[in-house]
């Protein structure tokens, strides 16, 4: 009588691994994708908030708020491919600066992000 060497894995042994691996990883990825939104969320609003900071330093030297090239500010690199910001009701003594969310991006359908020169942040509830 020949022995056989158990050489490797059942198809149900394998199959059982597949089942496990698709089961963690459709837990894995929505918490996975809604941590990446956060961040972006995130440092869109870090930017948003170094805007109006450079807004009272241009204000204290111009008597004015600026524009975005008038302040030297462009949007880094984990913001621009995700969010315009632009500077809205500029006017002598009031700003408003919006990320608007991109089309097409991981961020689209999300709400816009707006800082006023007062600190008043929307939507209140994602600051």
């Amino acid at each position: 009588m020949a022995k056989w060497k158990n050489a490797g894995f059942t198809l149900i042994e394998l199959m059982i691994v597949v089942a496990i691996i698709g089961i963690l990883a459709a837990i894995a990825y929505p918490a996975y994708t809604d941590h990446v939104k956060r961040a972006k969320r995130s440092a869109t609003q870090q930017y948003l908030m170094n805007i109006a900071n450079r807004q009272e330093q241009y204000r204290l030297d111009a008597r004015t708020y600026g524009t975005l090239a008038q302040l030297g500010l462009s949007s880094p690199d984990d913001v621009t491919g995700y969010y315009t910001v632009t500077i809205g009701n500029l006017a002598a003594s009031t700003f408003t600066v919006t990320a608007t969310p991109v089309a097409g991006s991981m961020m689209a359908g999300e709400s816009n992000q707006t800082l006023n020169e007062l600190g008043t942040r929307t939507p209140a509830d994602e600051w």
